[in-house]
Formats: C-alpha cells, sequence, structure tokens
C-alpha cells in the first residue's frame, strides 16, 4: 500500500510546466481537463501514485517550501538535470547519496516549486 495516493503540483503556466516535467521525466505529461478546468496528467497505470500540474485559483501556489515530492528519474539524473537548467528550473543542491537509497537532486522547477529528483543509481 501506497501511503501517497497523489500530488497536486501546482503552477502559474500550465504549457509551460508541461513542457518542463515531459522533458525531466522523459515522458509525455498529457493536457487533460473539463469545462472549468485544465491541468497536466503525470503518467501512471492503474493504481500506481500519481499526480497533477494545476493552476490553483488562490489556495495554493507554486513554493520553495513545504512538503518535498520526490519524482523518479530511474537512470535519468543527469539528462534530468540537464533538461532542468535548459526549460528553466535550477538546480539548488545537485545529484547526492542518499545512503542504501540510491541518489537525489534538489530543483526548483519551471514554476518556483521544489521538488526531489530520486534516482536508485546515478
Amino acid at each position: 500500500m501506497n501511503h501517497i495516493v497523489w500530488v497536486d503540483i501546482p503552477v502559474n503556466d500550465l504549457d509551460r510546466a508541461i513542457r518542463f516535467y515531459s522533458a525531466v521525466l522523459d515522458c509525455e505529461v498529457s493536457r487533460q481537463g473539463g469545462p472549468g478546468f485544465l491541468f497536466g496528467l503525470l503518467p501512471h497505470e492503474g493504481d500506481e501514485v500519481a499526480g497533477c500540474l494545476y493552476t490553483p485559483d488562490g489556495d495554493n501556489a507554486p513554493s520553495a517550501s513545504g512538503p518535498l515530492v520526490y519524482l523518479n528519474v530511474a537512470s535519468r539524473m543527469a539528462a534530468a538535470l540537464e533538461a532542468v537548467t535548459l526549460l528553466g528550473g535550477s538546480i539548488v543542491k545537485p545529484a547526492h547519496p542518499i545512503g542504501p537509497h540510491g541518489f537525489r537532486a534538489i530543483i526548483l522547477d519551471s514554476e518556483g516549486n521544489r521538488i526531489a529528483l530520486h534516482a536508485p543509481a546515478f
């Protein structure tokens, strides 16, 4: 059982954030929605933990502090970090070991959110 079931990542510019996360994660973040709402759906299958990019309506905002969400970049840490800087994000803490749990880097995404990128090996 996953304790985290969904993550909403607030963004200021949905299209920019979709391009950013698609490149960093090396997969398609799809633009979806319905009447009166749009979001970028992070790819997932079945009951996997998932999330979306969304434009908040005053109840939330992109932030460089607060909860830290870890996104899996598999064996692509270097490529993911390159995408971060190319697409308007910044590296807060470069990739570093986290004991037997692999490696992480802490970034600010294109919208100003603090995010951790995780890989089992560098």
